[in-house]
């Protein structure tokens, strides 16, 4: 199906559930592709559940999938991307850090790569979140050497048939470009907006902004040095069909 669907997951953002509603709802309104959002509550204890129920019973628009239990970001963006119908599939933070009239701007790359991904401008973030986010991208970088300065960037659109056929892990969201690189994908990077969170508490610690990243690191290079790589210096193909019994 034509269109793209926006992926929301989010876990206990109560206070920006509305706020998504109206922000993606502007977006759709200037977009030139049927716009279609699919809420992921990553099992929230607060009043998100309920808030994102009234949305979807008014806006056919608006979907969701609940889940049982918190199991984290990646898991959340995965069965996003599974749940979906379109061609293309975006991923955006329920924290509204990033603006989806944003998306505007990837729309016109979307028939010639694989990932549309925005690179964030003038973070709105605190020092240490900036520190060890200027960290993480530097020691992927040494690793990975795929050039780019924000991986992270929570505003991204995918090639569906594409991104399911990438390799997915407990953190493989924080490598979408380079594991796009790695399986033959084609990147578009466009600046976007920051903004401060409003509403909310950032979920992210110490350790799954460093350590665990640096863990899931290891991973990914080994994939990137694992990947079968050939080049065909001559051929001669059958001139008929070979039947096996």
């Amino acid at each position: 199906m034509e269109g793209i669907t926006l992926v929301i997951p989010v876990f206990n953002e109560g206070g920006n559930i509305h706020r998504i509603w109206s922000e993606v709802d502007h977006y759709r309104r200037y977009s030139e592709f049927p716009i279609y959002a699919l809420f992921v509550d990553d099992g929230s204890v607060d009043d998100s559940l309920s808030r994102i129920k009234e949305i979807c019973s008014l806006d056919d628009g608006f979907g969701f999938i609940s889940f049982e239990k918190n199991k984290g970001l990646s898991a959340a963006i995965k069965a996003g991307f599974d749940y979906s119908a379109t061609k293309w599939v975006g991923y955006l933070d329920g924290d509204l850090q990033t603006s989806p009239m944003d998306f505007l701007k990837f729309e016109p790359f979307l028939e010639s790569f694989d990932l549309v991904t925005g690179e964030r401008q003038d973070r709105k973030d605190n020092f240490g979140k900036k520190l060890s986010s200027s960290f993480a991208n530097w020691i992927r970088n040494s690793f990975l050497k795929d050039g780019m300065k924000d991986t992270g960037c929570p505003l991204k659109i995918f090639n569906r048939k594409f991104v399911l056929s990438l390799p997915n892990f407990n953190g493989f969201h924080r490598f979408f470009p380079a594991l796009t690189q790695i399986y033959g994908g084609s990147i578009k990077v466009i600046p976007i907006r920051h903004f401060p969170r409003t509403e909310g508490k950032s979920k992210f610690t110490a350790f799954n902004r460093i350590v665990q990243p640096l863990m899931d690191l290891f991973l990914v290079y080994r994939l990137k040095k694992r990947k079968i790589n050939y080049t065909v210096r001559d051929s001669q193909t059958f001139k008929s069909k070979v039947y096996h019994e």
